[in-house]
């Protein structure tokens, strides 16, 4: 699309603001919406009181004929009014290009608004308008909020996105029905919206806008303890089955290590001391892994290539990955002078494969279990 189009066409994206409790902050954007040419608004009312309701009807006296206002009757929570507000965008807008969503509380830089846009526009993918929290002025809690969810994102999804709870984001036409109906009502509703990204193929383009916070941020809603706890089940929810699966199949590899490295010590003497550790760890681990193949290729990764096509390469890393542990596990033994049958080598075992483990969920992720699309 060239930029002729680009900048003829960005007023037929439909801003979309939901509010809670609503002050004189929602005039001013609605104000600076306008400004900068749109001429589609939707104001979703989630359940405020009565004595802010009037802020919603003056918000639309300034744009007559060009503002629709949703309700809610009681509070359902941000994202079940940006769902409601994108459900009604299908319904009402088939000649639309998409939806931007903002926040209500001016924290957005009308500007950066139409820069998303415009880039959405250009890429055809979701764009995040993501600002930077590297700054003194930026609020306490808003910092650790966005650090810990960012951190969360990259550790047990692989996702790198510089601001993940922004409330700028621009979506194009086809993503919205998708985006619709995810789960999610309140602020975990726009952590779904990130975690369905990959397994739909959308793509997704960040776009840098400017880091505002209006009395260290004091009209969010946004609960720090609360909302982050939220966040962190929505995201571990997607990979806590691995996780349970690795731990169940971990725990089961170091009980059996235990209690063949304790038959051994007592009933096989004849087995040389220096071959303990060896002959207990095999077979644990053999039992182990024919556990946590089977829960990670049915229930963690939902994998729906036939064994045969599997197997192989799950033990073409699981083998090395054994025999990496039966060097290391002996030889660091020896190197801190634990006494061959202690077991403290079961200790040291932990540590070893828990380095191992961070290696083999990134190859499974990547390669093993990854399905045909």
């Amino acid at each position: 699309m060239n930029e002729k189009i680009i900048n003829n066409d960005y007023k037929k994206v439909t801003v979309v603001i939901p509010s809670l409790d609503p002050d004189e902050k929602l005039i001013e954007v609605v104000k600076g919406i306008e400004s900068v040419g749109f001429e589609d608004v939707v104001l979703v009312n989630d359940g405020s009181k009565k004595e802010n309701l009037h802020y919603f009807e003056e918000a639309a006296a300034i744009m007559p004929g060009k503002v629709t206002i949703l309700h809610h009757e009681v509070n359902k929570g941000k994202g079940a009014g940006i769902k409601t507000a994108l459900r009604w965008y299908l319904a009402n807008r088939p000649d639309g290009l998409g939806v931007v969503t903002v926040d209500g509380d001016n924290q957005h830089h009308h500007e950066d608004t139409k820069a998303c846009v415009l880039k959405m526009l250009e890429t055809d993918t979701l764009v995040l308008g993501v600002r930077d929290f590297s700054g003194k002025d930026v609020p306490t809690r808003s910092k650790i909020g966005n650090r810990t969810a960012s951190a969360i994102f990259r550790i047990f999804c692989g996702m790198k996105i510089s601001d993940t709870q922004t409330g700028l984001r621009v979506f194009p036409n086809h993503v919205i029905p998708l985006f619709s109906e995810a789960k999610g009502e309140r602020f975990e509703y726009e952590t779904n919206m990130l975690l369905i990204l990959k397994p739909n193929g959308i793509k997704m383009t960040e776009q840098k806008i400017r880091t505002v916070y209006i009395e260290e941020n004091k009209s969010s809603h946004y609960r720090t303890v609360k909302d982050t706890w939220r966040i962190f089940k929505v995201v571990c929810g997607s990979a806590g089955i691995y996780v349970g699966s690795s731990l169940l199949s971990f725990v089961a590899d170091t009980l059996l290590f235990g209690l063949f490295l304790w038959i051994i010590r007592n009933y096989m003497t004849t087995i040389p001391s220096t071959m303990w550790k060896v002959v207990a760890f095999a077979p644990a681990r053999i039992l182990s892994s024919i556990l946590n193949f089977t829960l990670n290729k049915k229930f963690a990764f939902h994998n729906n290539e036939k064994y045969s096509k599997t197997v192989w390469k799950y033990y073409s890393i699981c083998i090395p990955q054994m025999l990496i542990t039966m060097v290391l596990l002996p030889t660091f033994s020896h190197w801190i002078g634990l006494a061959d049958g202690s077991l403290a080598n079961v200790g040291l075992k932990v540590v070893i494969d828990a380095i191992l483990f961070c290696v083999s969920y990134i190859v499974q992720k990547k390669w093993v279990f990854k399905n045909k699309k």
